[in-house]
């Protein structure tokens, strides 16, 4: 199934929209696209494509806002997305929310799947203390 070509250019202009209120550090605003993007994506929306991406980029923003509870629970919506399960980059942000949220055994299970994936090349630009919790299990 594929979305209504207006359908699909709204969401893409809103998400366009969320990204670069992100890049101007107006990540209240780009949840708030982001979020109208989603609204847009018919029921149910875990078997959207577009869904995958959208919830990906609320949790992603939430995570750069600190609100780790809200970034684990939009993330584990895109995980449940098409292609959710095998992307690195969500596998990361999962991990990386859970261990900030406390659930550190949970947070090494997707940790370690992001680098099995990707390998080490997936941590590079974060704070070391996602990787030291998965480098004994390498």
């Amino acid at each position: 199934m594929e979305l209504n070509d207006h359908v699909y250019d709204r969401i893409v202009d809103l998400c366009n929209e969320g990204n670069a209120f992100v890049e101007k550090g107006k990540n209240n605003q780009a949840i708030e696209s982001f979020v109208a993007a989603l609204d847009l994506v018919p029921l149910p929306k875990n078997i959207w494509e577009a869904s995958t991406w959208i919830y990906t980029a609320i949790g992603d923003t939430y995570f750069l806002n600190g609100e780790y509870e809200k970034a684990k629970s939009n993330i584990l919506n895109a995980l449940n997305c098409p292609d959710g399960i095998s992307n690195p980059f969500i596998l990361l942000r999962l991990g990386q929310s859970l261990f900030e949220c406390g659930e550190l055994d949970h947070a090494k299970e997707h940790l370690l799947r992001a680098f099995m994936l990707e390998g080490y090349k997936i941590f590079s630009k974060e704070d070391d203390k996602y990787f030291d919790l998965i480098k004994d299990l390498i």
